[in-house]
């Protein structure tokens, strides 16, 4: 029996290295790079079985890069918001953001929450973007909540404290040949399984994603049973 696609998960990476093999800075493989948010989230959308897609799109780590990249992913999401409504209405596709967005300018916060807003009623697929995210710093943060309540920490109960509104993630797929999860997820990929591409982001394709689709399905999950 096939497995469901429900949660896709992705780590986009590669935009760096994109631009530098084609003598360009670094900025223009991150314009290209969400060209291919955009795609990747029409095919979910248009997908029989995904709900939900989660993209990585600025870690907790990220604000060590040089200062001029930072700002420019800062304006770049802001205006991407804003041109990608009517792309989210075309879609039927639902904006949501994990993370702590208020390390970010009030103007984006303003943007992100509008576009949450107006999305809200859609129901083709939830795309959530992971923004100033870092997965210990989310369990942490649960950890510490639940203490200050003076409640019992479970599994069930820190589970339910994530800030992550969709927790069970069938697939992560990690773009550019990285082998590593860099603080993404890590409670709610547990049992995920888990792809690797050498495919840098801005050459990723849905037909890519498709067959790495076609090749979940065929795997057996057995969530530590046995056959």
């Amino acid at each position: 029996m096939k497995n469901k696609l429900t949660h896709l998960a992705i780590i986009m990476d590669g935009n760096g290295r994109w631009a530098k093999e084609r003598g360009h800075i670094r900025t223009k493989g991150h314009e290209k790079g969400a060209d291919v948010t955009r795609n990747i989230t029409q095919y979910c959308a248009e997908h029989p079985t995904i709900e939900t897609v989660t993209f990585y799109a600025f870690s907790t780590e990220n604000w060590k890069r040089p200062k001029y990249e930072v700002n420019f992913l800062m304006k770049l999401l802001n205006a991407w918001l804003l041109n990608e409504l009517d792309t989210y209405h075309k879609f039927g596709a639902k904006f949501e953001t994990v993370g702590d967005i208020e390390g970010f300018s009030p103007k984006l916060q303003e943007t992100i929450a509008y576009i949450k807003r107006e999305t809200a009623h859609h129901t083709n697929v939830t795309q959530i973007l992971a923004l100033n995210y870092g997965a210990r710093d989310e369990i942490a943060k649960a950890a510490s909540r639940l203490a200050n309540r003076d409640e019992e920490i479970t599994e069930d109960s820190l589970g339910a404290e994530l800030n992550t509104p969709y927790r069970d993630i069938d697939l992560m797929v990690r773009t550019s040949g990285e082998q590593r999860l860099s603080n993404f997820l890590l409670w709610q990929l547990s049992y995920s399984e888990f792809y690797f591409t050498d495919t840098l982001w801005p050459d990723f394709t849905p037909e890519e994603l498709e067959d790495i689709i076609d090749q979940y399905l065929h795997r057996e999950r057995r969530f530590g049973a046995v056959s």
